[in-house]
């Protein structure tokens, strides 16, 4: 069956979905909060935007997946990938480009600034308590880079009392992963650690179809290791005072042609400090001082195009954010500065700093049955100078169950420091990118059932094309559908997801008007189910996409696709776990990436312990 044919089918699973609310009843099950969305704790109910929470259990379930993998199966969004563990990959929120994507860690940026994505190839998931995703334009909320949504990750912190945690896993192409974590918790203090190594052979991440002749028929590894560190102290009151950080460090084995075992190192690290709390009843307030670090180190190369040495970004982060409550809802007062400095093998870039200064409004509020988001937010940068956002967002309860939103938003994103500077490739005249989004969805949501439907379009100015020279395209134009679905029927978790998304170069006259923006398919479809009976649990994924185009002009196709995953877990103690898991079960050969290759049937043995 084609992957058309079979998305035709797609409503199915939201058709049954539908037959499952009719027959529920019963209060509505407690609903889950965001930070996320805006930047003050806010019920997932009383928003308008669309939004994921990913917890801990999920990621679990997810063993010998990458973080985009795990991402892409939520509604929305997709990947693209060189290869598998450890490699380059982009993230697409509804038919977005990578760097339209905002990654956050506790709050902290975590991006490479000279190309502009974020760094999804090197986060240590077992360090991650959950994740929540915002899909829609941030930019009034959070600046550069949320033009398309915001991907934030939420490190481990420990409970109240003493607790541990332990994990062995062992699969396929000599993978093997072993974690620890340890914390204490009481009303004054409390500390977590959390630590895992990762090794694994890998596949060929290149097949004989990748350009520029960089096939190398050998195994492309991973090795990593990192971890979590999260320390507070409570002096008094309600204040907290937080020390966080992360490290992470990985080997990546790489194909950029025959000759050289070529290979990079990858290194992450986060450190924030910040006090909240209190100042006046109603009023409270978060000081934060963080950095992050980005970099990537060649080691050794086959391309006479590689240059050996580290590509690295410091990104120094300062914040006050206050909010107040007021008649209208919790209004939000945020002050930031952000400092960008990039370094590269041999000669430097003419320009190779910028600093950010903003200043965001916010008022996020509810009454009876509606409620409201608004955020305005000036940034003033020494590349571009200024550029102000804005969105605004309402929400109405028809009914207890049925609810209707409405949001529109302007958002921003710059080039990035290779895209302007970078020798034989840059623009130097390139401009910022700005989008307006608008956005309807209808929600229904009663007992344990909940069905989400949103229509969306997004326009954009400016928008950077891929490749040596980018230039700024006049317009370019994404709209499309979403429908998901989550639930519990009798002892099944449910969960379904349909995506239509057309994003296209709407530049009249351009030689590639009407062309589908590269590696996005326009249809996705997802299937889950999950069971548990005791102490046994099973489940399984089911994710389909149409084909992608490599290239803007859409000559070069990569076909559609379909992988089946499924898991299984016996909980022989009540600390004790053992799960099986079978990744791309039919084996199925696939790219998302012209001439790279994704992993095919995959099968992974682990073992968790927690204290309890």
């Amino acid at each position: 069956m084609s992957l058309l044919r079979f998305t035709r089918r797609a409503t199915a699973p939201l058709v049954f979905a539908s037959s499952l609310l009719a027959l529920s009843a019963g209060a509505q099950t407690a609903q889950q909060v965001t930070v996320t969305a805006t930047r003050v704790p806010t019920p997932v109910n009383q928003l308008a935007a669309e939004v994921t929470v990913i917890d801990r259990a999920a990621i679990e379930r997810n063993e010998g997946r990458t973080l985009v993998e795990l991402l892409a199966q939520q509604a929305g969004l997709q990947f693209a990938s060189n290869g598998g563990l450890g490699k380059t990959a982009s993230l697409f929120i509804r038919g977005l480009e990578s760097r339209h994507t905002l990654l956050l860690v506790d709050g902290v940026r975590v991006g490479s600034a000279t190309v502009g994505t974020p760094s999804l190839d090197n986060l240590p998931l077992e360090a991650v308590e959950r994740i929540e995703i915002v899909r829609g334009p941030m930019s009034s909320l959070y600046g550069n880079g949320a033009l398309g949504g915001v991907v934030q990750v939420f490190t481990r912190q420990a409970p109240q009392g003493l607790s541990a945690n332990a994990k062995v896993s062992a699969g396929s192409n000599s993978y093997g992963q072993l974690a620890a974590g340890v914390g204490y918790g009481e009303r004054v203090f409390d500390v977590a650690v959390q630590a895992q190594h990762t090794d694994t052979r890998g596949i060929s991440a290149t097949n004989p179809n990748v350009p520029f002749g960089s096939y190398n028929p050998d195994r492309d590894g991973f090795r990593q290791s990192g971890g979590s560190l999260r320390l507070g102290w409570r002096p008094a009151g309600d204040w907290r005072v937080e020390l966080l950080g992360l490290h992470s460090t990985g080997l990546t084995r790489i194909d950029d042609g025959p000759g050289a075992d070529a290979r990079a190192e990858l290194l992450n690290e986060i450190v924030t400090l910040s006090a909240r709390g209190s100042v006046l009843p109603g009023w409270k307030t978060r000081l934060s001082l963080s950095e992050s670090t980005d970099a990537y180190d060649t080691l050794a190369s086959a391309s006479a195009f590689a240059s050996l040495g580290t590509i690295q970004t410091r990104t120094r982060q300062a914040s006050w954010e206050n909010t107040t409550a007021t008649p209208l809802g919790t209004a939000l007062v945020l002050i930031e500065r952000t400092s960008e400095k990039v370094a590269r093998p041999g000669a430097p870039f003419s320009v190779s700093e910028r600093d950010i200064d903003a200043l965001a409004l916010g008022l996020n509020g509810n009454a009876a049955a509606h409620s409201w988001q608004a955020s305005l937010r000036r940034d003033r940068n020494s590349q571009f100078g200024g550029i102000t956002t804005g969105a605004l967002a309402y929400a109405y309860a028809l009914t207890p169950a049925w609810q209707l939103g409405a949001s529109y938003g302007t958002s921003q994103t710059l080039p990035s420091f290779n895209q302007l500077y970078f020798p034989g490739f840059g623009s130097p005249t390139l401009q910022p990118e700005e989008g307006k989004h608008a956005e309807l969805s209808v929600r229904y949501s009663v007992g344990e059932h909940h069905l989400r439907a949103a229509w969306y379009d997004y326009r954009y100015r400016g928008f950077i094309s891929s490749g040596p020279q980018p230039v700024n395209l006049p317009k370019v134009a994404i709209d499309g559908l979403s429908l998901s679905y989550e639930g519990r029927w009798r002892e099944l978790d449910l969960t379904a997801s349909y995506d239509h998304t057309d994003p296209r170069n709407a530049t009249v006259g351009n030689a590639n008007f009407g062309k589908q923006l590269v590696r996005r398919a326009k249809q996705a479809l997802r299937l889950g189910v999950d069971w548990e009976g005791g102490p046994w649990s099973a489940g399984a994924t089911l994710a389909a996409f149409s084909h992608r185009f490599e290239n803007a002009a859409n000559t070069t196709r990569l076909g559609g696709y379909g992988t089946l995953d499924l898991r299984g877990e016996w909980a022989f103690t009540p600390q004790a776990r053992l799960g099986l898991r079978v990744n791309n079960l039919g084996d199925k050969a696939y790219s998302t990436v012209l001439g790279y290759d994704q992993p095919g049937r995959q099968a992974f043995v682990t073992l968790r312990w927690v204290m309890r």
